[in-house]
């Protein structure tokens, strides 16, 4: 006869390897649905300028075959003569895009581009510190990347001990290519802010004092909330279009 106390620690053994084994699937289906919303951008001035980054799809008019993607203002400006390019993950081909908003708040532009591209991202407004996160962009404008880290800072007015609200920073280092690029909440796959860039420290070399070189401070990638992005939809008149 098996005392309760075996039957007990048995049973915890079984769930424990449900439960684990489960959960991988849990995550590769949240990421097979956030890697088609993350873009690719580029933009050729006339000039022969070439610029790379990242953008988010952010919402789709059906009816009108319209599609919205959020990136960096930095991107696009300055604001001259110029051709936007989109390429959806797995697309051949790239689309042409038109600027139709500028953020006079945040580091946000509107890209619109003709044609139903991936599904839009669904936006969390409030993170909290330690929240796990993927970013996922395409860094010197080459293949896409996924890169995982923690919420490391959030949006707040200097009250101590408040650890919940708009993300304002995570500890993934990134690099040219990736402004723009989705950071997307591990638990739900919800769009919790965009890259919009990374801290840096001055040097100065020993052997040319008189120039001075900026080294990016690794895992200090800060963040256009989605709080943010959710006020300049509202402002651009495209909340219905926001996925619920």
């Amino acid at each position: 006869m098996r005392c309760p106390l075996s039957l007990a620690l048995g049973a915890l053994v079984v769930l424990a390897g449900c439960a684990t084994a489960g959960r991988p699937s849990g995550r590769s289906e949240i990421i097979r649905q956030i890697l088609p919303s993350t873009v690719q951008l580029r933009c050729e001035r006339d000039s022969g300028d070439r610029r790379a980054a990242s953008g988010v799809v952010l919402a789709r008019d059906v009816a009108r075959g319209r599609t919205w993607i959020i990136t960096t203002r930095h991107f696009v400006e300055p604001v001259i003569p110029q051709k936007l390019y989109v390429t959806f993950a797995g697309a051949k081909t790239r689309s042409l895009a038109t600027l139709v908003r500028l953020s006079e708040r945040a580091d946000l532009a509107l890209l619109e581009v003709d044609g139903l591209g991936a599904a839009p991202v669904r936006l969390k407004d409030s993170v909290t510190l330690g929240d796990e996160v993927w970013v996922v962009a395409y860094p010197w404008g080459r293949r896409m990347t996924l890169s995982n880290g923690v919420i490391s800072q959030i949006v707040q007015d200097d009250v101590a001990g408040v650890y919940e609200g708009p993300a304002r920073m995570v500890d993934v280092s990134v690099s040219y290519g990736s402004s723009g690029g989705g950071v997307f909440d591990v638990a739900t796959g919800a769009l919790v802010g965009l890259v919009e860039g990374y801290r840096t420290a001055r040097m100065t070399p020993k052997t040319t004092p008189e120039s001075v070189i900026e080294i990016p401070v690794a895992g200090e990638t800060t963040l256009i909330s989605a709080d943010a992005i959710r006020r300049f939809v509202v402002e651009a008149g495209l909340e219905s279009f926001l996925e619920r």
